[in-house]
């Protein structure tokens, strides 16, 4: 059985000019477990290194399966597995997203999302499936002890949105997301 949360290394064709990928082809993506239905994109500029953007959720009924890409710079982006009952549950699993690797990670309903930077001026682009919903939007906070994320940051700590900086601890977490049977696995 697969993982729920996958890494999608696209392909690119490069030649002189530079190169050209496909962010999104449904037959493709769709046959590696990731749905067919996005709704919105979301775009992000972080500027100072170690920006820390999460952990983020929306509940049901506006809960959100997410593709993650970076377009200029680096992230480490993280899923956490919050659905109730799963023997994974707290854990969790990261990948190195960049502009130069062009990988993506789809993170599918049931799991917090969080990324930080890795360098300065660093973008990113994410599909959801389901619309920001403010009643619906939920978070943990970054450095919950029970989650034991080692985040790469400078000397200097992170960068902290107001909201990020407010958010419970992940014990205080009650989940909405139920386990689905597939565990999550190292990418």
């Amino acid at each position: 059985m697969s993982s729920p949360v996958k890494l999608i290394r696209t392909r690119r064709f490069e030649d002189s000019r530079g190169w050209f990928m496909e962010s999104w082809n449904q037959a493709r993506w769709g046959a590696e477990g990731v749905p067919e239905h996005f709704v919105q994109d979301n775009h992000s500029l972080s500027r100072p290194v170690g920006t820390i953007r999460g952990i983020h959720l929306q509940v049901p009924p506006a809960a959100q399966g997410k593709l993650v890409r970076c377009t200029r710079g680096r992230i480490r982006d993280y899923a956490v597995d919050l659905r109730g009952g799963s023997p994974t549950y707290g854990e969790h699993v990261s990948a190195e997203l960049s502009a130069e690797n062009g990988d993506q990670l789809w993170i599918p309903v049931g799991f917090g999302h969080a990324f930080v930077t890795l360098e300065p001026d660093t973008e990113v682009l994410y599909k959801v499936t389901a619309p920001y919903s403010a009643k619906a939007e939920q978070g943990i906070r970054w450095n919950s002890p029970d989650l034991a994320i080692d985040w790469p940051l400078p000397s200097a700590g992170p960068a902290l949105s107001a909201k990020d900086d407010v958010l419970p601890d992940f014990a205080d977490f009650r989940s909405p997301f139920d386990y689905d049977g597939a565990p999550l696995r190292p990418l």
